[in-house]
């Protein structure tokens, strides 16, 4: 492999990884990875791998792909059912946060509440003026809405036939090709590496909300409500680094502030100095996955949402980790 190859594939990588934030394509490829990554875990456990024959080989994994897909959509549609159980869904939860904010005014101390609209008219007003200003922006994504669940199906669709494809196919790859497949494979570890991470990071946070809205509160008499979608809240908003601690920290003040000041004071300090100090901890968890320290992810991050904005900042642990293990295979750091 002479060194144009190399040297033309990271071209093609970088231009690709840039396409696909500006195409708003992130969403299918990291669900196309996620189910991959599945079936060869799920695949490896059932050596599906030691198979003989070709065609038996195709079988399982068609098999086990259909499981990945199934139980990925049964377990959104799964969290949604739950939310709407627990108190009429996402909408509803959102609703009540806003109910919370307005009947606590009289609680709030002076500085907090004269920064914020002083009637339900006042409320109502603001939030029509703000749906006027961004009325352009909420209808392009109630119409992208559906162009993205449509790319995650197709997504879902291709990491499925790529480890199919990896499980049966046999070739050999001339050298160009042979360097783009080194920089796929690279990028797709750097997505292992990074999400499987976070998502046991999200669920120790879930694991410890738990214990501390449905364990601790009720025993002391406190039962705040939507307890449940705040868990669910937790664990999703954790897959993001740092930002998802931030989203899930607000929420459950807010919900305690429903129950008193002191409620919401006492959560603050809990998941600050319990578990909710991973802002910086996240990062260095996950950084530890790819030898990269907490400043040199949150400066990517920090850069990747300027430039992409949520997307970007979603993408750029992934990102980051796949950049740094090229430069070090290329001797650079």
């Amino acid at each position: 492999m002479t060194i144009t190859h190399r040297h033309t594939a990271w071209l093609l990588a970088a231009l690709s990884l840039f396409l696909i934030l500006k195409l708003k394509l992130l969403p299918a490829l990291l669900v196309g990875l996620l189910v991959y990554h599945l079936i060869h875990l799920i695949a490896a456990r059932l050596e599906i791998g030691r198979l003989s024959g070709r065609n038996a080989k195709i079988l399982s994994v068609i098999l086990v792909s259909g499981l990945v897909i199934t139980l990925l959509v049964a377990s959104v549609i799964g969290i949604l059912t739950l939310l709407r159980a627990e108190g009429g869904g996402p909408a509803a939860f959102m609703a009540k946060l806003a109910e919370i904010l307005e009947s606590s005014r009289s609680s709030l101390p002076e500085w907090i509440y004269s920064a914020l609209p002083h009637d339900g008219d006042a409320l109502k007003i603001h939030i029509a003026g703000w749906l006027r200003e961004h009325s352009g922006e909420l209808q392009i994504m109630g119409k992208e809405a559906g162009h993205t669940l449509a790319h995650v199906l197709i997504g879902m669709i291709i990491g499925a036939m790529l480890s199919l494809y990896e499980m049966v196919a046999i070739e050999v790859r001339k050298p160009f090709v042979h360097a783009l497949a080194e920089r796929a494979v690279k990028f797709s570890n750097a997505f292992r590496n990074i999400v499987f991470a976070q998502a046991k990071i999200a669920a120790v946070n879930a694991f410890f909300t738990w214990i501390y809205l449905g364990v601790v509160l009720p025993l002391v008499g406190v039962k705040l409500p939507f307890a449940g979608t705040l868990v669910i809240v937790t664990f999703v908003a954790g897959l993001i680094p740092i930002l998802g601690n931030i989203m899930s920290n607000t929420a459950i003040v807010i919900v305690s502030l429903g129950y008193s000041f002191q409620m919401a004071m006492s959560s603050l300090l809990f998941l600050v100095s319990i578990h909710k100090l991973e802002y910086f901890l996240n990062a260095k968890i996950v950084g530890s996955q790819i030898k990269a320290n907490a400043w040199e992810l949150l400066t990517a991050m920090l850069v990747m949402e300027a430039a992409f904005g949520l997307p970007g900042l979603v993408a750029a642990p992934v990102y980051y980790a796949y950049l740094k293990s090229e430069l070090k295979e290329g001797g650079v750091i």
